[in-house]
């Protein structure tokens, strides 16, 4: 792309999109800027930024989101986390996103089991989050527990700000870019839950530095055991490879892996 295109200008035409006006200004203005350094035309550049913006997260919430329903929702539930009704919200909500409509199927075995070794948990940070805090039903967490939320959809953090409040828990969400940023929040486990392979496509480095930024006793990594379009394509045997890549340099106590239907998780202890 030549010098006189303002980047601003990209930035601007990204964002006129419906799928991405939401998306943190500052990671698409990066994703623009790295577009810009490949292509010369106007028209090239602000496609493969959109192109690669879905790629990163688009692509997990082709349904759309329910916000304003799943609020109304939400009213009518007393009692927070308690209320009988609430984990049949969060399963309904949670089929919008692909990587916790994933989930679903191991739902009920998933954090008992990979976070049996550290229960009861008493604080999270989820990054690159998604809709996994809807997940809390089923996490064996503390009573006086908290969660630090994570994304770079504003829209999705408003959300899950509001399901923190109704499900009468200490939590918080926040849009963060981590490419640019490592949140410092001191918590018991982080969750990186299918996000580096999606980070990787922005910063092929990334891995190796947010693992070892993230000031938490624990780290919980998964990665996808299948595409988007349900095939496995060796993706267990290739990302076991690549963690055990970032393992080698990293001093850490423990490593415990645990293999599910579609998805491959790591708890790490260090």
């Amino acid at each position: 792309m030549t010098g006189t295109e303002d980047l601003d200008r990209i930035v601007a035409a990204v964002m006129e999109g419906a799928r991405y006006r939401n998306i943190d200004p500052q990671f698409i203005r990066r994703i623009c800027a790295q577009e810009a350094q490949k292509r010369r035309g106007f028209r090239e550049v602000v496609k493969a930024s959109r192109s690669k913006l879905h790629q990163v997260g688009g692509a997990y919430q082709e349904k759309g989101m329910a916000y304003a329903e799943w609020e109304v929702w939400l009213d009518r539930l007393d009692g927070g986390l308690r209320n009988p009704a609430m984990p049949q919200f969060c399963r309904e909500a949670m089929q919008y996103h692909a990587s916790t409509h994933e989930r679903l199927l191991i739902l009920e075995t998933f954090f008992k089991e990979t976070l049996k070794s550290i229960t009861p948990v008493h604080s999270i940070l989820d990054v690159a989050c998604g809709l996994n805090p809807l997940a809390l039903p089923w996490m064996p967490v503390a009573s006086d527990f908290s969660y630090i939320a994570c994304d770079i959809y504003g829209d999705m953090v408003d959300f899950l700000n509001r399901f923190f409040k109704a499900a009468e828990v200490a939590g918080q969400a926040e849009v963060c870019d981590l490419i640019e940023e490592t949140p410092s929040h001191p918590v018991q486990v982080a969750f990186v839950l299918k996000t580096l392979p999606c980070l990787e496509q922005v910063d092929k480095n990334i891995a190796q530095r947010l693992l070892r930024d993230l000031q938490a006793e624990h780290l919980l990594v998964s990665f996808p055991a299948r595409s988007l379009g349900g095939r496995s394509k060796g993706m267990v045997k290739n990302y076991g490879n690549h963690f055990e890549e970032i393992a080698a340099n990293e001093n850490w106590k423990n490593i415990q892996r645990f293999e599910f239907a579609n998805e491959l998780a790591f708890l790490v202890s260090r």
